[in-house]
């Protein structure tokens, strides 16, 4: 048996196909989690609930014979809910609040037989680049513990980096699988609008900004799980483009010559810090090794209009859900009930005029349109994942009560992702930089809508190039 001092070893394809031939089982593996989960959590507070029971009672009633059967997963408390067990949002709003039935993608999440060991933390409705809901106390980042982990799947991403598992779910509303994958050394692919299922209790996330996936250690289990989990279901407002073939066969598959656009600055020339600038022109010329065009140039894209029309539609979709869950139990939310700024977001989407919505929805399907003939000459956007690779607990706090403030916090730390959620295209952050101390530093590549094919080949090029699948967390060493 590879009994599991073993487990680190490995990734989720990796132990699926330990346990399909028999050298581990499933139980084995499972133990291996929970341990570290144990042992690591609290140090780093990224697993908010455990479902122990739930996870050996799956295994012991028997698995799907899935692409993924056997390997442990775990949840983000945002939005996915699962049958029996409580959904927070990372809010005291929701406490209590137990499902009586699983979301669309965790069906899927169980076909493929993913094991659901619990859940991760989560700032409160996902609204923070950094996890620290006032519920649950803040993640910490493994490879720093006084950094943040970066948000809002900044619980999966710890526990990834942690190596309490190796492939976790998270979602991406502004940048939230690409910046803690950034953060925490990981790779973090953003879908394209459509691709995953947010049914059957919604058809899109604020209005199409939010979409779910995964962090991972390899670009493979990255795939490995979007084969599991893409495409429509009964009932979807629309869907992605199907893939020409799985996506497990684009890693490794010739990437062949590929036009990247290189951007170093922000799209409205705002500077980022050294490092990430540094990260992004180093990858620039690994590229350029690898055989591919790379040359400067961006979309055509209003930085002030994509900022208010994201905000208003986050706005309005917080008003939205605060109403709903006052005319579910008969009584409105207070704003004791949630953080500050959650409060203010609501506060602003009340105020919001219809016409101002409707623009807003207009502007980012013109961003859209823009970023369609951008990449029409261009297969990739090279540029740094977020402006600063060190952001510290507590930068960007939700408990202010300015939220003109709160939000030039959030640009000035996000002048790359929040594009692509606006836009509908997938882009992924790939850990192939990594500072002299030792700290990792997140690349964006960004591709046309429905494309996530071509970021799995040019992830695993490089991931084969300048592996980052054995670097660790000095926290795993003491």
């Amino acid at each position: 048996m590879a009994g599991f001092s073993d487990y680190e070893n490995y990734d989720g394809v990796g132990l699926a196909a330990l346990i399909r031939s028999g050298e581990a089982t499933a139980e084995e593996v499972l133990k291996a989690c929970l341990d570290r989960i144990e042992a690591r959590n609290p140090a780093l507070n990224a697993v908010v609930l455990r479902m122990d029971d739930q996870a050996r009672a799956a295994v012991a009633g028997g698995l799907p014979d899935g692409p993924l059967t056997g390997v442990p997963y775990l949840i983000k408390d945002l939005h996915a809910v699962c049958e029996g067990v409580e959904t927070s949002n990372g809010s005291r709003l929701f406490e209590g609040v137990v499902a009586d039935h699983d979301s669309t993608l965790i069906e899927r999440i169980r076909r493929a037989g993913l094991v659901i060991a619990g859940k991760t933390n989560t700032p409160e409705f996902g609204l923070n680049a950094s996890t620290e809901p006032a519920r649950f106390g803040p993640t910490l980042n493994p490879y720093d513990l006084t950094r943040s982990a970066g948000g809002s799947s900044g619980g999966s991403a710890a526990a990834v980096a942690a190596r309490i598992l190796p492939v976790t779910h998270a979602t991406d509303g502004g940048g939230s699988i690409r910046i803690p994958a950034a953060n925490c050394g990981l790779f973090g692919l953003k879908p394209s609008r459509g691709r995953n299922p947010q049914g059957p209790d919604g058809g899109e996330g604020w209005n199409g900004l939010s979409t779910a996936h995964a962090v991972s250690i390899t670009v493979r289990d990255s795939a490995a799980v979007l084969d599991a989990t893409h495409g429509p279901a009964p009932g979807d407002p629309y869907a992605a483009p199907p893939p020409l073939r799985p996506y497990a066969e684009e890693v490794g598959a010739d990437p062949e010559r590929l036009r990247i656009a290189l951007l170093t600055a922000g799209f409205d020339g705002a500077p980022v810090d050294a490092a990430c600038r540094k990260a992004a022109e180093d990858t620039a010329r690994l590229c350029e090794s690898l055989g591919h065009h790379v040359e400067e140039a961006k979309p055509a894209i209003d930085v002030e209009r994509m900022v208010w029309a994201m905000r208003t539609i986050i706005a309005c979709n917080l008003r939205n859900m605060f109403d709903m869950v006052g005319m579910g139990r008969g009584r409105p939310v207070s704003p004791g009930e949630v953080e500050p700024v959650s409060w203010l977001f609501g506060e602003e989407g009340a105020a919001t005029l219809a016409p101002h919505f409707a623009r807003a929805i207009h502007a980012i399907h013109m961003a859209g349109r823009e970023m369609g003939r951008f990449f029409e000459e261009y297969d990739l956007l090279l540029s740094p994942t977020v402006g600063r690779f060190d952001l510290q607990l507590g930068e960007i706090d939700t408990g202010g009560c300015d939220l003109d403030a709160y939000m030039a916090d959030l640009v000035g730390y996000l002048p790359f992702t929040p594009l692509f959620n606006m836009t509908g295209c997938p882009a992924a952050s790939v850990p192939v930089q990594w500072t002299e101390s030792g700290q990792p530093v997140g690349v964006q590549f960004g591709a046309k809508f429905g494309d996530e094919a071509v970021l799995f080949r040019i992830a695993a090029q490089l991931e084969a190039a300048q592996p980052w699948r054995d670097r660790r967390p000095p926290l795993l060493d003491e």
